[in-house]
């Protein structure tokens, strides 16, 4: 019964896409299909066959050695930071150096992939190869995998002279797009508080529901001439080409490696306050909700009030009704907050199978891994102020309901997708 309700879930998810869809006519429902079938496959691959899962825990295990190498800076600089087994004296480490900490070392090592030409080459044939399965326009499936490695406002920087030839509706569905990625770069911060093998099979399957959903909500005809790769960064053809592999930098010259590192570890220490910053504001702001609302009702809370307005698409997830509540408040939780208030709230008990069935488990690290929430929205909307004309900007400013509805949606179609096949 369960699984009935897991497959209907999938089909409601969908049918809401359909039901604000911004014209229904003009759905390319080869391209949506076709990806479904593919993000069924991969799901059932990650999920079913010994070597897929091997596949997907190598890679978790890869990050969490990434993290432990990086512990061993912090040590040399905070050893009562860092626990014995990693050569320091505390007794236990805390969030901000379990999960913040070693992204000083992971950002700068993504950052030197793109600039040797390996994180851009990567990039740019898994792009096409999506394309040419899905026959999603070339440069959606491009962007789609370009913010799976470098975030959402940093491919949208990138991408500044695509967006300026592509037309508001199409920039439109890139805003959509840009609220389900994560980025690589703090993967290894994830690994480290939830189930890492189901951190790994949520980032394919965030990038082909993004490409679902988008072209139901908002589908846009593209032309055989418009649908191009534009270069980025120069003026001429070879000056761009050169740009975007890695080679040169926008004055011609490319910039000194250690010059270039040095810029990449500030950016790094950034995001570490950024994150820190955030998750410090939302969960006092949640307390001082929480506060506010018990002097009406003891029982009411934050919490409570989104897991009711949550349930009915947790319940939907195929679970029964106890956990389909808890993960109706945790989903409204994120939505909220974000990724990293939920990831440290449950970090102590998620591995427990007997708290949280594989099921639960699996849906639950799939949906909160993604940045859908109210605060992702400004952001991206920053992004395209500073990048595109008035026009474009106002058309995104004014859709930010259905950007929001997006990120919701890509998170259930993946977390219903993977609980398919885990139970």
């Amino acid at each position: 019964m369960y699984l009935l309700i897991n497959i209907l879930g999938v089909i409601v998810y969908l049918g809401i896409a359909l039901l604000f869809s911004k014209n229904r006519k003009a759905i390319n429902w080869r391209s949506v299909i076709v990806v479904l079938v593919l993000n069924l496959l991969i799901a059932f691959i990650l999920t079913e066959f010994k070597w897929g899962r091997d596949a997907v825990k190598a890679a978790a295990d890869g990050f969490n050695w990434l993290v432990q190498v990086a512990y061993q800076g912090i040590n040399f600089a905070l050893p009562n930071w860092v626990t014995p087994q990693f050569g320091g004296t505390a007794k236990s480490m805390n969030f901000v150096t379990s999960a913040l900490l070693p992204i000083l070392m992971i950002v700068p090592l993504f950052d030197t992939l793109t600039y040797i030409g390996v994180l851009p080459w990567i990039i740019k044939w898994v792009g096409r190869g999506l394309s040419f399965i899905t026959g999603a326009p070339k440069f959606e499936s491009f962007f789609a995998v370009e913010m799976m490695f470098l975030g959402n406002t940093e491919a949208l920087a990138v991408s500044s002279l695509q967006l300026k030839q592509m037309s508001a509706k199409r920039n439109l569905t890139l805003a959509l797009m840009s609220m389900s990625c994560v980025t690589a770069s703090i993967i290894g911060a994830y690994t480290q508080m939830v189930p890492g093998q189901y951190v790994l099979t949520a980032i394919p399957l965030n990038v082909l529901n993004a490409l679902v959903i988008t072209s139901i909500l908002n589908p846009v005809t593209v032309t055989p001439e418009e649908d191009t790769i534009a270069k980025m960064g120069g003026s001429g053809a070879d000056s761009a080409v050169a740009i975007e592999e890695g080679e040169v930098g926008e004055n011609g010259k490319k910039e000194p490696y250690f010059s270039f590192l040095g810029d990449s570890i500030l950016g790094a220490g950034r995001l570490i306050l950024i994150i820190a910053a955030n998750v410090i504001a939302f969960v006092a702001l949640a307390a001082l909700i929480d506060k506010i609302l018990a002097l009406f009702n003891p029982w009411l809370s934050l919490e409570h009030i989104l897991g009711i307005i949550m349930f009915p698409f947790a319940w939907l997830m195929g679970l029964d009704v106890s956990h389909a509540f808890q993960f109706a408040q945790f989903m409204g939780m994120k939505l909220v907050t974000n990724e990293f208030v939920v990831m440290g709230k449950i970090a102590g008990t998620i591995h427990n199978l007997s708290i949280f069935p594989a099921h639960y488990q699996a849906q639950l690290t799939v949906f909160i891994t993604s940045f859908a929430n109210f605060s992702t929205t400004g952001m991206i909307i920053g992004a395209f102020k500073g990048l595109v004309d008035k026009k474009k900007n106002d058309l995104i400013s004014k859709n930010v309901g259905i950007m929001l509805l997006s990120g919701i949606l890509v998170s259930l179609m993946s977390a219903g997708i993977v609980g398919l096949f885990v139970w």
